[in-house]
This record gives C-alpha cells, structure tokens and sequence, in this order.
C-alpha cells in the first residue's frame, strides 16, 4: 500500500511511503486482538473493591431469640447476610486482574490492527514536525488542513515531543502518543490514525527483527 507524505498545510510533500506488508498487510486475526485488548483493559482494572463478610462486621454476637418455639427461622447473630447491615456473601476482595500474553500474540494482535486501519484507508501520514510553544488552535489547523478527521484521532510520533503533546491535551477526540505507548486498545478505538513520517519504519523494522 502506497501513501503520501502531506505537509502540516495539507498539500504533498512529493514524498510517498509503501507501507510494509508485514505490518500492514497482514490478514488480520480477530482473537489475538481480543485477547490483547481483554489484557490492556485488565491491567487498567486496580482491584481493590472488597466488601465485608460476617467475620468482619461490627455487630453484637448475641442470639437474637430462642432457638425454638419463636415462629420463625431460627437466627443466632445479626452479622448474617439476610440481615441489613449483615455481612455480604461471596463479595469482591482485593486481587490482580493482570495476565499474561505472549509477545508475538501481542504483535500480532498490534499489526493486525494496524492492518485493518490500512484496510479502512484510515491512515494519514505527515512529514516531521516541531511546535515552538503549545498551541492548540495551531495543532488543530493541521489537523484540519490534513484532513484527519474530528473524532478519534490517533497521532502517533516517532519519539516524544512536550510541545505537540502539551497542544493535544485538552482536545477529548485526539491522543497523541508515541511509538513506544502504540497498543493494539488505542488503535481499535480511533476511527483515523495520523503517523508522522517515520513512525512506520520503525515499526517495519520491528516486525523484521
């Protein structure tokens, strides 16, 4: 797949990039993406919800009636669960929701996502860039001007820049992360992706290691 390289005014650059098969290309696997999504969503989870069982409410241990003869069902502590205030039974307690997925799974799961943004013809590339200070009505020109779109919009930088971040921050429908943070999560949740020019070598040579 061949694109061009735009400039930040939205006009090309007279550059244009084929796109590696193997990143690109691939025949996409949908359960490796479930999987690695499931795990991203997990290890966000912080697990620590817990909630008290009998053992451990504040309740006086005295039997509340006789054991027979009351014309009712025979209670002896007001820490069951039946009771309000009682304790709750098989209630969430701290735990770890991590798990473990391969890291080939992983970069399957990573490339045939991308691949199916190359399908969905939702990848826009763009020569490098530097802001002097963070403006955020100057970074939304380009992505105007780019046409990326104006909902979910991926940009993805080869190495950290403050300035282009600091201008993305306050924008709900852009992240900008790096090459380094790209996760299968936030590829299948933007409907576009921007790729500063670069980006995509890296990640061709990362596929051929």
């Amino acid at each position: 797949m061949e694109l061009p390289v735009l400039k930040i005014d939205g006009s090309e650059s007279g550059k244009k990039v084929v796109l590696d098969e193997k990143v690109f290309g691939i025949e996409p696997n949908d359960h490796a993406i479930y999987l690695d999504v499931v795990q991203y969503l997990a290890n966000q989870r912080q697990g620590t919800a817990k909630t008290k069982d009998r053992s451990e409410i504040a309740h006086s241990t005295k039997k509340l009636g006789r054991q027979k003869g009351g014309g009712g069902a025979r209670h002896g502590s007001l820490k069951a669960n039946i009771f309000v205030g009682g304790g709750r039974v098989f209630g969430p307690k701290p735990r770890l929701y991590r798990f473990k997925l391969n890291k080939k799974q992983k970069a399957l799961a990573r490339f045939s996502a991308l691949s199916y943004k190359a399908q969905e013809n939702a990848i826009v590339l763009v020569e490098p860039f530097a802001m002097e200070a963070p403006k955020t009505k100057e970074f939304l020109n380009i992505l105007s001007a780019i046409k990326a779109g104006e909902r979910k919009v991926l940009f993805v930088l080869p190495q950290n820049s403050t300035n282009i971040y600091l201008s993305s921050r306050n924008l709900p429908e852009v992240k900008v992360i790096t090459v380094d943070e790209l996760n299968t999560y936030a590829i299948m949740n933007s409907n576009s992706m921007v790729l500063m020019d670069g980006v995509q070598d890296i990640l061709a040579e990362r596929a051929n290691r």
